[in-house]
Parts: C-alpha cells; sequence; structure tokens
C-alpha cells in the first residue's frame, strides 16, 4: 500500500475511533471516570499503534506483536484466552469499543494489567542519554 493510500486509511481510522471516543464521553456510565478525555486519547493512540491491518480490530497476530513489544510474550493458546476474556467469546479479535471497555472496566483483564504496567513502565524510568559513566577496575562487582 502506498504512502497517500497509507495516510488515508489511517485519518480514516482516527476519524472513526474519535467518533466512538465521543459515544464514551457522552455515556452516563462513565460521567464519572477521572480524566477521560486523557485515558480515551491515551488508549486511541495505543490502538492503532498495535492494529496492524488499519480495520479498527485487533487480530491474534497483532496482539502478539503488542505482548512481544511490551516485554511479555504470550502463547498461542494464552492469547486467544486473552482475546476471548476482552470480547466475551464472541469474537476473534478486539474491537476498539471491546478495548476501551476493558480499559476503563472493574474486571482486571490480563490485558489490562499488561497495559497498564507498560504504561507506568514508561513514565517511572526514564531512558539515560548520552554515553555511559566510566568506570574504574574498582567499581566492577
Amino acid at each position: 500500500m502506498g504512502g497517500k493510500a497509507f495516510g488515508l486509511l489511517k485519518a480514516r481510522q482516527e476519524r472513526r475511533l474519535a467518533e466512538i471516543n465521543r459515544e464514551f464521553l457522552c455515556d452516563q456510565k462513565y460521567s464519572d471516570e477521572e480524566n477521560l478525555p486523557e485515558k480515551l486519547t491515551a488508549f486511541k493512540e495505543k490502538y492503532m499503534e498495535f492494529d496492524l491491518n488499519n480495520e479498527g480490530e485487533i487480530d491474534l497476530m497483532s496482539l502478539k506483536r503488542m505482548m512481544e513489544k511490551l516485554g511479555v510474550p504470550k502463547t498461542h493458546l494464552e492469547m486467544k484466552k486473552m482475546i476471548s476474556e476482552v470480547t466475551g467469546g464472541v469474537s476473534d479479535t478486539i474491537s476498539y469499543r471491546d478495548f476501551v471497555n476493558m480499559m476503563l472496566g472493574k474486571r482486571s483483564a490480563v490485558l489490562k494489567l499488561v497495559m497498564m504496567f507498560e504504561g507506568k513502565a514508561n513514565e517511572s524510568s526514564p531512558k539515560p542519554v548520552g554515553p555511559p559513566p566510566e568506570r574504574d577496575i574498582a567499581s566492577l562487582p
């Protein structure tokens, strides 16, 4: 797929996910959720990062890539179980609505825990910049 076509596809997907975010913002069930607009924006960005085929669904291969990138590779069976847990067993892919419901929900799905852990890990450990400090023989273990 060429660059222009890919850009149009991404823009269309972003509009579709923004529309779903607006639905969540208007939903009375989530009116007491703290920082809901910021959370939804973060969820949208994370979802778009791992939606490899840009069809608005995270399939098994996209989930596999996500878990490997987060540093917690899972077996095929574990990932199928995760998808079933998020979707309630009705689908082989995770839709954006399912994803947001999982992240905002009270149940602690495995995928939710991994995503939250990844977010906290990124916040708490800034990457060092520049060359490593010089060490001498005495400082080695």
